[in-house]
């Protein structure tokens, strides 16, 4: 097995994560980030009021990036799945 496509393998599966995750872990820093500028305008001292607006974010996020997503994970599983045979094979 040639460390090339090993390699290979290992970068399109780190871009992959990246790639499902940024857009979730975005929404989540920039609500967290509005919801503090709004506490501390507001002086309100409450811990717990920062989780319900990023999960609600979340939430609608996944429900407009999902198809998309879904895309993009099976595309790169049949690619993966059409360089078995260069791994096994050595071809």
């Amino acid at each position: 097995m040639n460390q090339d496509i090993i390699i290979t393998l290992l970068q399109k599966m780190f871009i992959l994560t990246l790639e499902m995750s940024v857009p979730v872990l975005l929404i989540g820093v920039i609500l967290g980030l509005m919801v503090s500028i709004f506490q501390t305008v507001t002086q309100i001292q409450e811990s717990t009021l920062t989780f319900v607006p990023k999960i609600v974010g979340g939430v609608i996020l996944l429900m407009f990036l999902l198809p998309w997503m879904f895309s993009v994970f099976i595309t790169t599983t049949n690619e993966f799945f059409d360089m078995i045979p260069q791994l096994i094979g050595g071809a």
